[in-house]
């Protein structure tokens, strides 16, 4: 009679335990055991323990394969699902081997477990694995085929700010230090620019070297702004002037808003990095194409003009960042790798393993902002664009979207941007990139020894193929490759992926509160016309420009919700569920972690010597999946 011990681990979440009846059946190359019900003295499967059974077999099972669980109800008491985090199975030969599972399972269900190290599908060499494989990867792909997203949100008052004092009074309990420095702040240029480079849209920007055609700022204009006795042309030359260029909104059609419709500035504006080492705004016009009613403003115009045209740059540049670099660019093309490796890998793949916990919530979460911020009432859909406009915003940028761009040190390098100053989400997220890639070096380096073992995995081969087709709409010109040939490709795509969802979505989503609750820095929606001549607006004018009351908490509320953590949040590079079984890939683990750890404690030494800390990309603040 041979003994397989059991250690079953129940998940350390509210509401993981059951008292269902629980059946497991042990199946080898040599056979299977009886199907034998997990029952010890008092309660089992209680919230974070751990039970060891016994299962016996008359004889022995040989290599494990499976290991399979059933949920049958207990007595008449109401379904509750269990969380089975892992099996344990110890072999009679003293042989422990690792059954992950981390999923709920429900009454009447089967859940074949497959245990042991990560394998790749051709490396499969028992023919129940492999129809195993099979069957495992065909219920995926139907699963997970087309997931539909909903929802509603908010309303408000509809009257009018008396001033901008009055806008501090909403939620005044909900605030933080960054939030209240951009309220006080909030007019001055240097701060202005500083965002283009650290606040939550910084892969706008790009060094010019020589004015569109459709933007002829003179040399008169922009002098007086520039460092003594030198000029627009010597700036350039030096690399120090800069274009913020919205032109791929230009022509988008804004919603109705009371009848009328709305208007969107895809605007230009032109910075200029000065011997303080300070990112000026000097020059912005409000439309692509030149004309008088078109005016180029500038620092020295009156007050509330030059404001104003700051505004409506920022409201372009807020809308550009929700639905392209924030929702496009991190939720929905995640929610392309996710859907992908769901459908193409098996859950013992080793990339399968390496990947998944960069998900974990991210089909949820994209649910849920389909209806929140695109829905009929979402902030998105009330912002100037509407939902026709910001799809529109969407689909135009994708058509653009590069593979180069998403990965950031070719970005840099692209936008000229490698040796501005005082650029920390460049600093941190170049040194993050590194870190990441190294960690996934290590692990794609240790399943696939040589290039041929990635061309022969059909798997990798599928995932690598629908994100092509379904992220990148088989555009070639995108540069997103359609198949892997070489190790390297693996290791830079892989890279590519972790950093999007995890220190990318930081980037661009965490300090939404701080940069954006105050709604005259950032809004979603202005609703009067920008200003077509100088010297007509007044303080009065910005008050009617600005989201009324109703608008203003909705938006805020938003920003509040978008940057709130989950109470169980999971820091990057933390994996609490074992997923791997061999040594080596968890000591990888172990050293990827170590690495992060010294990266945020130099990261936290930095920013004691800053008056305007950047913390998004501290490793600490950086969620291991796009959760929110």
């Amino acid at each position: 009679m041979a003994e397989y011990k059991l250690e079953v681990t129940t998940g350390n979440m509210t509401n993981a335990s059951t008292f269902d009846h629980i059946h497991v059946t042990v199946i080898g190359t040599g056979g299977e055991s009886e199907r034998t019900e997990l029952d010890n003295y008092g309660a089992d499967f209680k919230t974070g323990t751990t039970g060891t059974y016994i299962i016996k077999s008359s004889l022995s099972l040989g290599k494990l394969l499976l290991v399979k669980v059933e949920k049958d109800p207990f007595l008449f008491l109401p379904e509750n699902e269990w969380y089975l985090s892992k099996i344990v199975v110890t072999t009679p030969e003293g042989e422990a081997v690792l059954f992950p599972c981390y999923r709920w399972i429900s009454r009447g269900e089967l859940v074949e477990l497959r245990g042991g190290r990560a394998l790749k599908g051709f490396e499969e060499d028992h023919p129940l694995l492999i129809d195993h494989r099979k069957k495992e990867l065909i219920l995926k792909r139907r699963f997970y085929h087309g997931i539909e997203l909903k929802l509603k949100g908010l309303y408000g008052s509809t009257e009018k700010w008396e001033s901008i004092e009055d806008m501090k009074k909403i939620f005044w309990q909900k605030k933080t230090t960054m939030s209240e420095y951009v309220a006080e702040h909030w007019k001055e240029d240097d701060f202005y620019g500083s965002q283009f480079l650290n606040a939550v849209n910084p892969n706008v920007i790009k060094r010019c070297s020589e004015l569109p055609p459709n933007f002829p700022v003179t040399e008169e204009m922009v002098k007086p702004f520039l460092e003594e006795g030198s000029s627009l042309q010597e700036e350039m030359k030096k690399g120090n002037i800069f274009l913020y260029d919205q032109k791929k909104m230009d022509g988008i059609p804004p919603r109705a808003y009371n009848g009328e419709p709305l208007h969107v500035t895809a605007g230009l504006c032109l910075l200029y990095s000065n011997p303080e080492n300070k990112l000026m705004p000097i020059a912005i016009q409000l439309h692509q194409q030149p004309s008088a009613e078109n005016p180029i403003f500038v620092p020295s115009d009156p007050e509330t003009d030059w404001l104003l045209a700051k505004m409506f740059i920022k409201n372009a540049d807020f809308m550009d960042h929700q639905a392209v670099q924030h929702l496009m660019k991190t939720h929905f093309l995640a929610e392309v790798y996710t859907l992908s490796a769901l459908r193409s890998f098996s859950v013992v793949h080793p990339l399968y393993k390496l990947l998944f916990p960069h998900f974990r919530y991210t089909l949820y979460i994209n649910t849920r902002s389909r209806t929140t911020l695109l829905g009929p009432d979402g902030a998105l859909s009330i912002s100037s664009l509407g939902f026709d406009g910001m799809t529109e915003l969407m689909r135009r940028a994708l058509s653009e979207t590069t593979y180069s761009s998403l990965c950031l040190p070719e970005n840099i390098t692209a936008r000229g941007l490698e040796s501005i100053p005082n650029f920390y989400y460049r600093d941190d997220g170049l040194k993050l990139w590194n870190i990441i890639n190294s960690f996934v070096q290590a692990v794609v380096e240790y399943y696939y020894p040589s290039d041929s073992e990635v061309r022969k995995d059909t798997e990798l081969q599928e995932w690598i193929s629908e994100i092509f087709t379904h992220g990148f709409l088989g555009n070639k010109a995108s540069g997103c490759p359609a198949s892997f040939q070489t190790v390297k490709e693996v290791i830079k795509f892989i890279t590519m992926v972790i950093f999007t969802v995890t220190a990318q979505h930081a980037a661009v989503n965490n300090g939404q509160f701080d940069y954006c609750s105050w709604i005259p820095n950032a809004s979603l929606l202005l609703r009067n016309p920008p200003p077509t001549t100088k010297g007509q607006s007044s303080m009065k004018t910005i008050l009617e420009t600005l989201p009324n009351v109703g608008e203003t908490s909705s938006f805020r509320a938003q920003g509040w919700i978008l940057t709130e953590k989950y109470t169980d949040m999971v820091p990057m590079g933390t994996y609490p569920e074992e997923r791997f079984d061999e040594p080596a890939p968890k000591q990888m683990i172990k050293e990827f972690q170590a690495e992060l750890s010294y990266f945020s404690e130099t990261i936290v030494a930095r920013n004691l010597q800053l008056e305007l800390p950047y913390t998004y990309l501290n490793p600490t603040q950086i969620e291991n999946s796009i959760t929110i």
